[in-house]
């Protein structure tokens, strides 16, 4: 029997907002999840997630995502910017009996964005990121999550700008 079968067309996009207090809270970074309505992991709350079309770059797959998923598109209100991640996520999805390499990106909203769920998911939420360890199911997803607040929130980042593409 052959290997997993290695697929590279999937993406993530973790959207965050920085928020000036919370309850209880002084102020930090959500981060957004949404509840996935089908399986694979019905009811398990997920950033934005999709498959790369023929032909698609995975930049341009995210930005479709995120218009499909959460409404937001460039240039509209809320829209504030795109990173691309460094690190592909890798993960082994034993249902297809692959092992998936996920692109991944950051995208900031403004304070007040809220998002308009699509028909793949029936409720969102936002976590604080001293929560994300526990909200994220997975340890890649978890990674994404500290490669955001260590690379990208940081307006003194070395690499903040050079991975912008949005």
């Amino acid at each position: 029997m052959p290997g997993p079968a290695i697929r590279t067309d999937v993406v993530d996009v973790y959207v965050f907002r920085r928020r000036a207090q919370g309850p209880g809270v002084a102020g930090g970074v959500e981060f957004l999840q949404l509840r996935r309505v089908e399986e694979p992991a019905a009811g398990t709350w997920q950033p934005v997630m999709g498959h790369i079309e023929a032909d698609e770059a995975p930049t341009r797959a995210a930005v479709r995502e995120l218009g499909e998923e959460i409404g937001l598109r460039p240039g509209m209100p809320g829209w504030l910017g795109l990173w691309a991640l460094q690190e592909v996520r890798p993960y082994y999805l034993a249902s297809a009996n692959a092992l998936m390499m996920s692109v991944c990106f950051a995208l900031e909203v403004d304070e007040e964005f809220e998002p308009h769920a699509g028909p793949e998911h029936n409720d969102h939420r936002w976590v604080w990121s001293s929560e994300a360890e526990r909200a994220f199911l997975w340890l890649s997803q978890r990674a994404a999550c500290e490669e955001i607040l260590r690379e990208i929130v940081p307006p003194d980042s070395a690499v903040r700008d050079l991975l912008r593409v949005g």
